[in-house]
């Protein structure tokens, strides 16, 4: 139980303040990767196995083929929504339409896979997921560690209404945060039912992939085709 408590105490407690240091910022995939093995290693300290924390090799095939049966459609809907005109506002990340292609690079092939998605995979629908699961039922296990996925994301969201100029005014600001926060708990709850489905970290993994790296990707191919196409109908005016 204890070793439970802490891990939520302390994943809560690390995106919300570590999270916001500017050296941790500056050495996010590193720090995070580090930070991943840390918890991996103090899970496995605690008597959790591999198969606990969802790494056996025998369930890798079934976590592999659930992650893409889960993760392909999302990035086929991501897709869909860059060639429909209407649809790409809604893509569009002020944190992503000032980046050059190397950057956009970083983002999806190292900073999100390593800093974001393995990290978080690993401790919480890895090492937290396990520890709860041996002092709770499924459910409540599930609960508390969707629960703690949610709280995680405070300051990221924040951070995100800010950097897009949205939810003016505290009250405003307020309640798109706790809305996300409700939703990123919805989505913790989502990632538990792979990993518990599968028994592997795969099928999480797959998913989260497609979701945070096809989303950047996606308005960055958003915002140059609405540019290429304002550019096309001012020429058009400027020819007629």
């Amino acid at each position: 139980m204890a070793f439970a408590v802490a891990a939520c105490i302390g994943l809560t407690w690390y995106n919300n303040v570590a999270g916001s240091w500017g050296w941790h910022r500056r050495w996010y995939p590193v720090v995070n990767g580090c930070a991943a093995l840390g918890v991996l290693g103090a899970g496995l300290a605690s008597g959790l196995s591999a198969g606990d924390l969802g790494l056996g090799r025998d369930r890798l095939g079934a976590g592999v083929r659930l992650g893409l049966a889960v993760g392909v459609p999302v990035v086929a809907a991501y897709g869909v929504a860059v060639v429909t005109p209407a649809a790409r506002p809604l893509l569009d990340d002020q944190r992503v339409a000032g980046l050059g292609g190397r950057q956009l690079a970083y983002q999806v092939l190292v900073r999100i896979p390593v800093g974001t998605v393995a990290w978080e995979e690993v401790a919480f629908r890895g090492v937290l997921q396990a520890s709860l699961r041996r002092v709770l039922s499924e459910p409540w296990a599930t609960a508390v560690g969707a629960s703690v996925f949610g709280l995680w994301h405070i300051r990221p969201t924040a951070g995100a209404l800010s950097a897009n100029q949205l939810a003016a005014g505290r009250r405003a600001r307020v309640l798109a945060v706790a809305g996300v926060v409700a939703g990123m708990a919805g989505a913790g709850v989502v990632l538990s039912g792979l990993r518990e489905r599968s028994g592997s970290l795969a099928a999480p993994v797959l998913l989260h992939l497609a979701t945070n790296c096809t989303g950047p990707l996606a308005s960055a191919v958003a915002g140059a085709l609405a540019v290429a196409g304002a550019r096309g109908e001012a020429g058009a005016r400027a020819g007629a």
